[in-house]
């Protein structure tokens, strides 16, 4: 099967092209990808993830039998162009989505529940977690949305979490805690959330800077970072954003512990900004790491498109994570009634701590209820280093946060 990589303007023309293949033989799979737009950087490496799974497995025999028809539109991060693309894939019959961005995801939650198709995204909102609306605070109920790996709010708390232990070891009094991102869905997703378990933990919260998502220069807010005496700086940005405030804050002399997301830290990013001690979560091994699954991961890749690279980042291995779930769950569904939006959801709750076989200790094992869809909340926390150009990745912490029910949703 090819995949096909289509801009919304071809899609306009060709989304009734795949009917013949809705036959019982085939099902089709929408994907949305950001190559070229603001967060192109990671999205290059986890798309490919993604699409190189779902090729792998349809050349091994598909869903048992099945073959997935897997189409890209790459919408550069623009929502109108994702609910576009929804509108022309749901209306062919797709029965899952591959998605992105926080915003995007975020804004189709009640057509992907309304029309019953599961999403599974890039997009780690913890607002995406609550499938019932059980916590009043939840925005919307989300019971067609999935993602592999904890929240953002989760991996901030995390974050939060080592940096009340290290102020302790190092006798820091008073540590100070601050959010930097651009006020937009995706960094501000787990804002409100970690600073409200920052201060939980003891550490003061400083109010939050305001840094773009298109790299710049960032001196002024590097210098207001500096006034607020922070030692404990949570970006909320990604790539080229990341890379200008590690670089702008060095110029002015700004003395911090930088914590990334997950989307943050990767060893592409610390090569380019030549940061030292750079902290990030992850829910994966790196590329190439002695681990089980990790075999299968290199014959994906070598069968793949890949991203271009020798040695893929850790996104491409959570895209292929979502894949082989997604796939999971339609491998349950075609033996439980055929595969359907609604079947397809149901095998996502039919396993207790799961891991797609052959991904043994690459995917981490993960729940998923009908109450819960935070299907992870284990996080480890690494600390990446330029060295020279040698960057160094090394784990420092892994904690498995709680599952609190204030939590759920947010």
């Amino acid at each position: 099967m090819k995949l096909k990589l289509l801009s919304m303007a071809a899609l306009a023309t060709t989304m009734f092209a795949g009917s013949a293949a809705m036959a019982q033989d085939s099902v089709f799979v929408g994907h949305l990808v950001d190559y070229t737009g603001p967060t192109a950087f990671v999205g290059k490496h986890y798309g490919p993830g993604v699409s190189d799974a779902i090729n792998y497995v349809n050349a091994h025999g598909g869903i048992d039998g099945t073959t997935i028809e897997l189409t890209q539109v790459d919408y550069a991060y623009k929502v109108p162009e994702a609910l576009a693309a929804y509108k022309a894939w749901s209306s062919r019959g797709m029965v899952a989505m591959q998605g992105w961005g926080t915003a995007d995801t975020e804004a189709l939650i009640s057509f992907v529940a309304k029309d019953k198709i599961p999403v599974y995204s890039a997009s780690y909102s913890a607002h995406l977690t609550d499938p019932q609306g059980s916590n009043p605070a939840t925005k919307k109920p989300a019971p067609y949305n999935f993602f592999y790996g904890p929240s953002y709010s989760d991996t901030c708390r995390a974050l939060a979490q080592w940096a009340a232990t290290d102020a302790k070891e190092k006798g820091i009094e008073n540590p100070i805690f601050l959010h930097a991102g651009d006020n937009h869905p995706y960094p501000n997703a787990p804002k409100e959330a970690c600073a409200a378990y920052a201060a939980e933990l003891g550490l003061t919260v400083a109010d939050p800077i305001v840094v773009p998502m298109k790299p710049g220069d960032f001196k002024a807010q590097c210098l207001t970072i500096k006034d607020t005496g922070a030692q404990y700086v949570y970006m909320g940005n990604l790539g080229g954003s990341v890379v200008s405030l590690l670089k702008s804050c060095g110029t002015v002399g700004v003395e911090a512990n930088y914590m990334g997301n997950v989307w943050a830290g990767d060893y592409l990013t610390i090569l380019a900004a030549q940061a030292e001690n750079l902290i990030f979560p992850s829910s994966t091994p790196f590329f190439g790491q002695d681990v089980p699954g990790m075999k299968l991961v290199e014959a994906i890749a070598a069968a793949g498109q890949g991203n271009g690279e020798n040695k893929p980042t850790h996104h491409y291995i959570r895209g292929i994570c979502s894949a082989y779930y997604m796939m999971d769950a339609m491998k349950w569904a075609k033996a439980n009634g055929g595969i359907t939006g609604e079947n397809i959801k149901a095998g996502m709750y039919a396993k207790k701590d799961w891991v797609p076989e052959g991904l043994e200790g690459v995917c981490l094992p993960s729940t998923w209820t009908d109450k819960d869809h935070r299907g992870l909340m284990t996080v480890a926390v690494n600390q990446g280093s330029y060295n020279g150009g040698d960057v160094q990745i090394k784990r420092i912490s892994e904690t498995t946060l709680p599952r609190r029910d204030d939590w759920l949703g947010l």
